[in-house]
């Protein structure tokens, strides 16, 4: 910073505040006598309360911070550092009069007149000033593109100040429901009408952007703004949602385009954040799978919660890089990233012994459908034998809680993906009445969105591609949440289970694939049938036209979070368990497929096994693994 720029933002609002402490004296001296003079009695009272005055204000102006603002950016909070500085030095400074000489020679209406034209002669300029720089550099520059602002609440008001501010859009109108504020200005930027008088706002004040400033919006309000703005091509853009301003910033850096995920009608969902972070503060928390989409979302979910260290494993080198890079970034010394596969029993034991967790989340699966279907004895070793394997080390290391994420596949399963995520509920859940010290709490939910996998980054790329978008068949549906929100009710549900639940997440409606795959479509601006045809190309191997929360014999019951539902565990004979897993393992060894299906149908009765199978006639291996 230049010798010009420290004295023009330290020097001269000093001055000008200093000057401002006579000049304030003076004119409730001459208000107090009606402006016709100070009378000589009163003269040596002036003179002494300024001498005192002045010295007592400085000090009180630098206490209260009214230099560490500045003028461009004055705002209440700058306001109320001024009030506070001015009415602690002027009761300072009669109280010393007062102590000294009785305040001889001066009238007690300048008790009063005095504070108050102090803090005008402080403020005004500062606020003027400000008004006059939004309006050279906003407004008067006319630079920007002409943006309406949809959303005239707090929301809308941080924005329109920011964007004053940076100059890459020019605030031209509000938009807002509320009738009440029809004709108010906020910053200079009038409310014009509510959302139903979108099409002829947009047109008369020739709006070359919208900006959607609701983070609590509809999905409903969501697709007809974005509709709107497509049909009049005006591009749009939105503030995140509640959940994903959780430091509380509204500015232009935070306006991002519309999602899928934003027009699904999915409502924000709240946490007990106290009794999570009961669960997880101070603790050694170790996560499996923690290069995956869902793993990498519990690594940075657990990391704001204050953990003693954080162990994050995954046996792909690449994944397990990005999310240490990530974490490192931001937490430091809280974070321990190791390569290793939940199937190997040796390094596995060696984490488990060598940083004795507190809690584990294993989020290590094979989870693609069609994948395991081809590989039947592969997704097996990883969902089945790994799972019971670590199970069993994290009772032997004396592991509190041990949260098995689950899918809704493993409900009246169809292929063994849901087969084998359904064999390691049993497993989990009845050890856990053979473990006292570990309580094992089992997570069931459905889809998630921008997951690996998932038809979300499928459908864009066929739609970038030009099409065309494939869906399995028209009447297939699904269940869908996005990735953080999966994650915060396991983390709730992880919190409230005692050990033995099997908790299912509240997906809300399930959604035909066919209607997703036309709303992205719509996302990007194009219709189907027309610019993207939709082909429809048969049920896959394992696949279900509708996917189930809970079996019908599982009784569900209500819990302290209305998200979180929680379901019956069914008991098994251990020693018949143990037995079926020992011809498992040597099942999956030898590669024999059709007793790795049969012995998962004695595992889950309700098991209905595929007639086509990938390698069903080849070793386990031969195709994609």
């Amino acid at each position: 910073m230049s010798q010009l720029s420290v004295w023009t933002y330290r020097w001269l609002p000093l001055i000008h505040d200093a000057a401002w402490v006579p000049a304030a004296l003076l004119m409730a001296f001459l208000l107090r006598f009606n402006l016709e003079g100070i009378p000589d009695p009163y003269v040596s009272g002036f003179w002494t309360l300024t001498a005192v005055a002045l010295p007592v204000q400085l000090i009180s102006f630098h206490y209260f911070g009214l230099y560490r603002g500045i003028w461009r950016f004055a705002s209440i909070p700058d306001l109320i550092r001024i009030l506070q500085a001015v009415v602690t030095g002027a009761l300072v400074t009669f109280l010393l009069l007062f102590v000294w000489q009785r305040l001889e020679g001066i009238p007690r209406s300048v008790t009063v007149l005095y504070p108050v034209l102090l803090i005008a002669g402080l403020a005004v300029p500062r606020l003027f000033y400000r008004w006059f720089k939004d309006r050279q550099f906003g407004f008067a520059s006319g630079q920007g593109k002409r943006a309406l602002i949809v959303g005239a609440g707090r929301a809308g008001e941080l924005l329109v100040r920011d964007l004053l501010k940076d100059g890459q859009y020019l605030p031209v109108a509000f938009l807002d429901d509320n009738r009440k504020k029809h004709g108010l200005d906020i910053h200079g930027v009038r409310v014009v009408a509510g959302s139903d008088a979108f099409e002829e706002q947009v047109r008369g004040l020739n709006i070359e952007i919208v900006l959607l400033a609701i983070p609590t919006a509809s999905a409903a309000l969501m697709r007809n703004l974005l509709d709107k703005s497509l049909a009049l091509k005006i591009p749009c853009r939105t503030l995140p949602s509640l959940s994903e301003l959780a430091e509380g910033k509204v500015e232009v850096g935070t306006l991002r385009e519309i999602r899928i995920e934003d027009l699904l009608g999915r409502e924000e969902i709240s946490l007990d954040d106290l009794q999570v972070r009961e669960f997880l503060k101070g603790k050694r928390v170790l996560i499996t799978g923690a290069g995956g989409s869902i793993g990498s979302e519990f690594c940075r979910q657990v990391a704001e919660y204050q953990p003693e260290k954080l162990i994050m494993v995954d046996h792909g080198e690449y994944n397990l890089y990005q999310i240490d890079a990530e974490m490192r970034a931001a937490q430091g010394g809280l974070i321990v990233s190791l390569l290793g596969d939940i199937r190997d029993e040796p390094r596995m034991r060696w984490i488990f012994e060598h940083y004795r967790p507190h809690v584990v989340f294993n989020a290590a699966a094979y989870k693609h459908v069609p994948l395991v279907e081809e590989n039947p004895a592969e997704g097996v070793k990883t969902n089945v034998l790994g799972t019971s394997r670590i199970a069993d080390i994290a009772v032997e290391t004396g592991c509190e809680k041990f949260v098995q994420i689950s899918t809704d596949k493993a409900v009246n399963p169809t292929n063994v993906m849901g087969a084998s995520k359904r064999a390691a509920e049993i497993y989990c859940q009845n050890l856990n009445g053979r473990s006292p010290g570990t309580a094992f709490i089992t997570t069931r939910f459905g889809n998630v969105l921008g997951s690996a996998g998932s038809v979300v980054p499928l459908f864009e790329k066929q739609i970038k591609q030009g099409g065309p978008v494939t869906v399995t068949h028209p009447e297939i549906t699904r269940y869908f949440m996005t990735i953080p929100e999966a994650v915060r009710l396991i983390l709730q549900a992880g919190s409230m289970g005692k050990g033995g639940e099997i908790f299912v997440l509240d997906m809300g409606e399930p959604i035909k694939i066919v209607d997703l795959a036309e709303q992205m479509i719509h996302l990007f601006g194009m219709e189907s049938g027309k610019d993207i045809e939709i082909e429809f190309t048969g049920l896959r191997p394992g696949e279900k036209l509708y996917e189930e929360l809970f079996h019908q014999s599982e009784a569900l019951i209500g819990t302290s979070h209305p998200k979180i539902m929680l379901s019956a565990s069914r008991e098994v004979a251990w020693d018949e368990m143990q037995a079926l897993l020992e011809k498992l393992r040597g099942a999956c060894a030898e590669r024999e497929i059709d007793s790795v299906r049969s012995l998962l149908h004695e595992m889950v009765p309700e098991f209905i096994q595929s007639s086509v199978s990938g390698d069903t006639a080849k070793p386990d291996g031969v195709k994609l693994h």
